[in-house]
């Protein structure tokens, strides 16, 4: 039996102090405001002055994709939006007394293929549009001078990924200042020991020494707890050589630490200050938490020493309207409501997320399964006309792999490996799928259960899949190099292939893509080997492979929030099949999932005319319940109660039925009368413990605002929920009224979304229809205090208004 014992002890940054868990050394300013940005710069090239009649003031993150018109001639993988080269612009003045000090300038993400330039001088550049990178440009700053930045965006391979990518400077951006001799970038390192009631921090500082002359140095740690409290410290000399990096290792010990769990995500704070000659040169902040954790080949997963099921969702980055530009303040109502519908995991498919996002998976409580890439040497299929459907493109970003792919995972690694939340690395996703593009003799015999047909069968032509060992080896070995604490995975599409190679073997735990009927048999054949499944269906046959599996300790469900891209057939703006919808509402399978998931006690019913030769039961069945006097409508319930009946207008309609552990589904069949529909959920003596209603509604009358924002500090972010209703103020689901935003005020609109993936309208106004009655509107504090009036507006409703202040 293969054990992998894992404690590990990461870092969480205070709201003070996020900007030191994103730059981990100096004094760090993050400089969003005040951008130029072009898709005409004819000479393509660095540019000394901003011509307002080429260049449009923006601030970042900025993604230009998003604010283009969608397009059945464009490629249906990137949501049928186009690319191009962009070009951004920013006038920075370094002040004179900063002479002496080192300048950085910092990118958490830009997609992709960029190039950065300071006076006309290009600094570097860096194809992958995830990972997040740093450029001296000490060496060409003009002092007490305005220094122009100029940053060069190459997206024209605009069909280059099986998802919504989005375009530009898409997340934050920073200048740091710093002391010639400081913290390295990434340079701390903390990881844990846990035996009884004591727990040792091991702390690594990499100092790295800019100057001319050698550096005497006092790297000084201090741990704190949540109250506050110094519970640590420790004090070390080192010596740093001109022009060298030099790392000092250290361990705190903390007696009976609070540990970190997904109901209480406690944290500590660790202090790293650099001293020369007693006086401090550098410092950083991050905070931290406790906890243990373990894998077993037979037992599964366990967190703090308790066995669970990890319940993940994978996700993609974009937010509908907002794009790949998404505000903090969305992944954060994103990631709780995934909570409430009983989540606990995220895997980052397919590629590292913006920095916000793990610090808010720290914070509120959330496993993050980290993953690199989706493609390695070799391009996948692109599908250009919808999924799966007619000839597809083979653009992507195997071209730099064989450069970048180990310097683009160690600085993935390096960046995140302080977060608490990560548990696990994965290095790819989906890199074996039969013949797209490796291939293998077992794929035309019977051996591993397939047949000719299977998969088209052996290519000898194709890229031969024993390379794929050698490559998750050295990925591996990458990983290890910067982070033992953790396991490596990946997710396997074609595991019966890849078990004839070495790439399973390579991995520490083993990711599964809807290969559930492999859980036994290779549980079987591969005794050590820890199993999970990293990409699942929604069904309730998918879940119970893992629910009643002691050895396969979770599942990822494809998907957890819908996203743009890897789109269907025109019209379709993305994929489909998440818990929430592109606005972050829950959809029906949302509760469905919750009913799965979810301790809390909850039930939901939906409903959905029969139809003749059909009887079946759906988990997307929604909360409507108008229909025609008589009609014969089958009403579904999700819920996690042990039984449930149903009520039409205060009557009994549907007897008490009990819980359905094969379809986790109740139902009944009833002819529709209008009036109040309520599901009741009761526990195993038949006392209520749950009640979900829905309401037969009249015309749309009027807007109501469910959800607001009252006040936003300057540049915050705010979102307001509408929905439609009739003259009695219920809900009308069956409403598609084009509402208009008007703005009175110091406050911009960033978008309106209403989460409906086949309406391919303007997405860049200030009107938008409504999906079953509701909408999202995003808006953003401008520079200006003041109050702002937002007024919504349509044809023949009440119009409603909101009052910020600001």
């Amino acid at each position: 039996m293969k054990k992998l014992t894992l404690v590990t002890l990461l870092f969480w940054a205070l709201s003070i102090s996020y900007a030191h868990s994103q730059v981990s050394f100096g004094t760090p300013e993050k400089i969003n405001k005040d951008w130029f940005f072009t898709l005409k710069n004819k000479e393509d090239k660095p540019v000394t002055q901003f011509d307002k009649k080429v260049w449009q003031q923006t601030n970042l993150p900025h993604d230009w994709t998003i604010k283009q018109q969608l397009s059945p001639t464009l490629a249906s993988a990137t949501g049928y939006l186009p690319g191009g080269i962009g070009w951004y612009g920013k006038v920075l003045n370094i002040p004179q007394d900063k002479q002496g000090e080192k300048v950085y300038l910092y990118f958490e993400g830009v997609y992709n293929r960029s190039e950065v330039f300071i006076n006309g001088q290009s600094l570097g550049t860096r194809p992958n549009g995830y990972v997040s990178f740093m450029y001296d440009a000490t060496p060409y700053i003009k002092y007490g001078q305005d220094n122009i930045v100029t940053v060069r965006v190459d997206h024209s391979r605009d069909a280059d990924s099986r998802w919504y990518t989005g375009s530009g400077i898409y997340r934050n951006v920073w200048l740091v200042y710093a002391n010639p001799v400081h913290i390295a970038q990434w340079g701390v390192y903390a990881y844990p020991e846990v035996k009884g009631n004591r727990g040792t921090l091991k702390v690594e500082v990499e100092v790295e020494n800019g100057s001319a002359t050698a550096a005497n140095l006092t790297v000084i740690t201090e741990l704190f707890a949540p109250d506050g409290k110094r519970v640590a410290n420790n004090s070390r000399t080192l010596t740093v050589g001109a022009k060298q990096n030099n790392t000092i290792h250290t361990n705190l010990s903390v007696s009976r630490p609070q540990l970190w769990s997904l109901e209480m995500p406690t944290l500590y704070t660790l202090k790293t200050r650099v001293l020369a000659n007693g006086k401090e040169i550098d410092n950083t902040t991050t905070t931290t938490g406790f906890r243990t954790y373990t894998f077993d080949s037979n037992k599964g997963f366990a967190l703090n020493g308790q066995r669970m099921k990890v319940k993940g969702v994978c996700i993609h980055h974009d937010a509908g309207v907002l794009g790949s530009a998404v505000p903090r303040e969305v992944w954060k109502q994103r990631l709780l409501t995934l909570k409430e519908v009983g989540c606990n995991a995220v895997r980052t498919s397919h590629n590292p997320q913006a920095p916000d996002l793990y610090e808010l998976c720290d914070e509120l409580g959330l496993l993050v399964l980290n993953e690199a890439y989706d493609e390695w040497e070799f391009p996948k299929r692109k599908w250009l006309e919808g999924w799966n459907v007619g000839t597809p493109g083979f653009q992507g970003s195997y071209d730099f792999f064989e450069e970048w792919g180990e310097k683009d995972l160690a600085d993935i690694v390096r960046r995140d490996r302080n977060h608490i939340s990560v548990f696990a690395w994965s290095i790819g996703n989906e890199v074996d799928y039969p013949n797209d593009p490796y291939s293998h003799p077992v794929l035309g015999g019977e051996k591993a259960g397939f047949t000719q047909a299977s998969y088209g069968g052996y290519n000898p032509d194709a890229p031969d899949a024993m390379r794929l060992g050698a490559i998750a080896k050295r990925l591996v070995a990458v990983v290890k190099k910067y982070d033992p604490s953790r396991p490596t995975t990946a997710g396997l599409a074609g595991v019966a292939m890849s078990n004839e190679t070495e790439y399973p073997g390579a991995l520490d735990i083993a990711g599964y893509n809807y290969t559930e009927s492999k859980y036994h048999t290779d549980h079987e054949k591969y005794p050590n080997r820890v199993i999970y499944g990293s990409e699942n269906r929604h069904d309730m046959e998918a879940w119970k492979a893992v629910r009643d599996n002691e050895h396969i300790f979770g599942q990822f469900l494809w998907t957890g929030i819908d996203y743009l891209g890897e789109s269907g057939s025109w019209p379709s703006r993305g994929f489909y099949s998440g818990l929430l919808d592109f606005g972050g509402f829950i959809k029906p399978r949302g509760y469905y999932r919750q009913a799965l998931w979810s301790e809390k006690p909850m039930v939901y019913v939906g409903t959905y005319p029969m139809r003749e030769g059909r009887n079946w039961l759906s988990q997307d069945a929604w909360a409507i319940w108008n229909y025609e006097e008589g009609q014969n409508i089958r009403v579904v319930c999700y819920t996690n109660a042990a039984k449930a009946r149903l009520e039409l207008n205060g009557k009994v309609v549907g007897e008490t039925k009990n819980y359905d552990d094969n379809t986790g589904i109740i139902h009944w069949d009833i002819p529709y009368t209008a009036g109040k529909l309520e599901a009741v959920g009761m526990d195993s003596a038949g006392k209520e413990v749950s009640r979900y209603a829905i309401q037969t509604s009249a015309r749309p009358a009027a807007i109501t605002v469910v959800e607001q924002v009252n006040s936003l500090s300057k540049d915050g972010f705010g979102r307001i929920v509408l929905q439609v209703v009739d003259e009695n103020g219920i809900p009308v689901m069956l409403s598609d009224d084009e509402i208009t935003c008007h703005i009175n005020g110091p406050l911009r609109l960033v978008g309106m979304e209403a989460g409906n993936n086949q309406d391919m309208t303007d997405y860049t106004d200030n009107c938008h229809r409504v999906f079953h009655g509701r909408i999202v509107v995003y808006v953003q504090a401008t520079d200006e205090g003041g109050q702002a009036e937002v007024k919504f507006t349509a044809p023949w409703l009440k119009e409603a208004k909101v009052l910020i202040m600001l």
